[in-house]
């Protein structure tokens, strides 16, 4: 089958034909109709997360699908082929992009019926990293105030509004030209961030999604209240994540140094930070379709590529400027 690989670490993407999928007795093997593009994508294929995420080369990328199953393992139940379905299949089970992927059970979810499957490609991981951070890590509740940084972005546009279903009162950082944009999405406060501090507009907060760390880590550790607590999705993880991934001793001990100033002026101010690297879940996922069925949360593609030009559009995620995910479709 057609699928897009690396061959070695920082060497680009180039289709190739590789050996059909295998399929395990929990595993569900998909069609693929789409696949959501990741910044993850690039940060793999670069090689930065060898150390926590030792991939084989060549290796097939790719974090998001939507499409249709053909057959099942022997152990799987509650699908069954013609089943439209999306996932984030698990780490080291990517390769969504190619024509069809084996899937474990636990990572996949009946499609929401009121969106396409291209629509529904583009959600899996950002959805997921949301409700983890918002429901799992940040407990968010109705009233309280919730700053979400890039709003415009992937995980943005679907924070915004997962956040405004949970509540919240909602900030959110962006360029002036996306504020109607992120606004429609129900954000209650927009930051420009070209033109405002957003750590002297904003306080008494009590959580912060940050997705581009480093000094604009400190600085939304600086518009919590007391108790409040941020979760960083970019920057430096910290010795839970470390303790939760299994990694060896001398890796924990690194992360912890990263994280150690951090961590530092989190307790002096008397907030908390937490790091998270989401992980693939079935069943969020259903109650991610619920929401999206019911119309709490409504996706966001900006740009949408054939499946032949996904070089072309894994390289466009550098550029930026696009809102919500980008997607490529598979004939």
């Amino acid at each position: 089958m057609r699928a897009f690989v690396f061959d070695n670490y920082k060497q680009p993407i180039h289709q190739a034909n590789v050996p059909e999928p295998i399929v395990g007795a929990h595993d569900v093997l998909v069609n693929v109709a789409a696949a959501g593009l990741n910044q993850l994508d690039e940060k793999v294929r670069e090689g930065e997360f060898k150390a926590i995420l030792p991939y084989r080369t060549p290796l097939i990328l790719g974090h998001d699908l939507a499409g249709t199953v053909i057959r099942t393992g022997a152990r799987v139940q509650g699908f069954q082929p013609g089943d439209q379905v999306y996932a984030r299949p698990r780490d080291h089970r990517i390769g969504t992009f190619a024509e069809r992927i084996a899937v474990d059970q636990a990572d996949l979810a009946p499609a929401p019926t009121t969106i396409s499957l291209g629509e529904a490609a583009s959600m899996p991981l950002v959805a997921l990293t949301a409700w983890q951070a918002l429901v799992e890590k940040g407990h968010v509740q109705a009233r309280q105030k919730v700053l979400i940084h890039a709003g415009a972005g992937g995980v943005g546009t679907i924070a915004i509004q997962l956040a405004k279903h949970l509540g919240a009162h909602v900030a959110t950082t962006v360029s002036a030209g996306n504020a109607e944009f992120v606004t429609g999405l129900g954000a209650d406060t927009v930051i420009d961030y070209r033109s405002q501090d957003f750590e002297t507009e904003l306080t008494g907060y009590d959580f912060v999604l940050d997705s581009l760390g480093g000094e604009n880590l400190a600085k939304s550790l600086q518009v919590l209240k007391p108790g409040g607590k941020t979760v960083g999705i970019y920057g430096v993880p910290d010795p839970a994540f470390a303790k939760e991934l299994g990694l060896n001793p001398l890796v924990r001990l690194a992360i912890a140094g990263l994280s150690r100033k951090t961590r530092a002026q989190a307790q002096k101010l008397g907030v908390s930070y937490e790091f998270l690297f989401m992980r693939a879940s079935g069943n969020q996922l259903r109650q991610i379709t619920q929401l999206v069925d019911r119309g709490a949360i409504r996706p966001v593609v900006g740009a949408t590529f054939p499946f032949d030009q996904t070089p072309q559009a894994l390289a466009s995620l550098a550029h930026g400027g696009v809102r919500g995910k980008t997607v490529v479709t598979v004939p």
